[in-house]
C-alpha cells in the first residue's frame, strides 16, 4: 500500500470506511468502518475483491480481534429504492462510522464522495488498496454481505444468490424471469423494474 498513507494517516484516531453491494440487483448495501491499532498490525490488508474468500474470512477475524474499533452497518433494500443507491451507500457508511466506539478524529472514505456529516474527513479514490484502515473496512463489509447472500440462497432457492451475490449475471436474470421478483430485489434497478412493469 501507499507509504504516504501509512505515514501520514494511520493512527488511533483514524477510521477507514468502505461499502459493498452497490451494483447487485438484490440485498442490502453494507458498509464497515475500522480504526486499526498501530500496536497490533495486520499483515495482508488489501482490497477485498483481490482476496480469496478464505483469506477474507481469515483477515476479518483478525480485524475484529485486533482493531481498536470496528462497526458494520447497512442501508436496506427499501432505503435503496427510496433514496437511490448512491445516497443509500453514503447512509450506510455514515451509520458505520456512528457505530464506532471510540469515535474517530479523522475519517478516510473509499471513493470520491463523502456522506453529509460533521466528521473531519476526505475521500480516497481506490482507497481500499491504498489505506490499510479502508482495506480492513472493505474486508469486513464484504464478508458480512457475502454471508447474508448465503442466507438469501437458503430463503430463496433457485436464484443462485450464493454464486452471484445478487449481481446481474445471466443466470440471475434468467432466474428472475422464470421465478419472479422477490422481496429482497431492488425494484428501482433496471432489470427488476422492467420485469415488474411487464407484470
Amino acid at each position: 500500500m501507499d507509504d504516504l498513507f501509512r505515514r501520514d494517516f494511520d493512527g488511533p484516531g483514524l477510521a477507514g470506511v468502505d461499502e459493498v453491494g452497490r451494483g447487485p440487483l438484490a440485498g442490502d448495501v453494507v458498509a464497515a468502518a475500522v480504526i486499526l491499532d498501530p500496536g497490533r498490525p495486520i499483515a495482508g490488508l488489501r482490497d477485498s475483491k483481490k482476496l480469496s474468500a478464505a483469506r477474507r474470512e481469515q483477515l476479518a477475524t483478525e480485524i475484529r480481534e485486533r482493531a481498536l474499533a470496528w462497526s458494520v452497518a447497512r442501508a436496506t433494500v427499501a432505503e435503496i429504492d427510496q433514496l437511490n443507491i448512491l445516497q443509500a451507500s453514503l447512509l450506510a457508511m455514515h451509520r458505520a462510522v456512528q457505530g464506532l466506539d471510540p469515535q474517530p478524529d479523522y475519517v478516510l472514505v473509499d471513493g470520491n464522495r463523502l456522506p453529509r456529516w460533521d466528521y473531519a474527513s476526505e475521500p480516497v479514490v481506490k482507497g481500499d488498496d491504498r489505506v490499510p484502515a479502508i482495506a480492513a473496512a472493505s474486508i469486513l463489509a464484504k464478508v458480512q454481505r457475502d454471508g447474508e447472500l448465503l442466507e438469501l440462497e437458503r430463503q430463496y432457492p433457485g436464484y443462485g444468490f450464493a454464486a452471484h451475490k445478487g449481481y446481474p449475471t445471466a443466470s440471475h436474470l434468467e432466474a428472475l424471469r422464470s421465478l419472479g421478483v422477490t422481496p429482497v430485489h431492488r425494484r428501482t434497478f433496471g432489470p427488476v423494474r422492467a420485469l415488474l412493469e411487464r407484470g
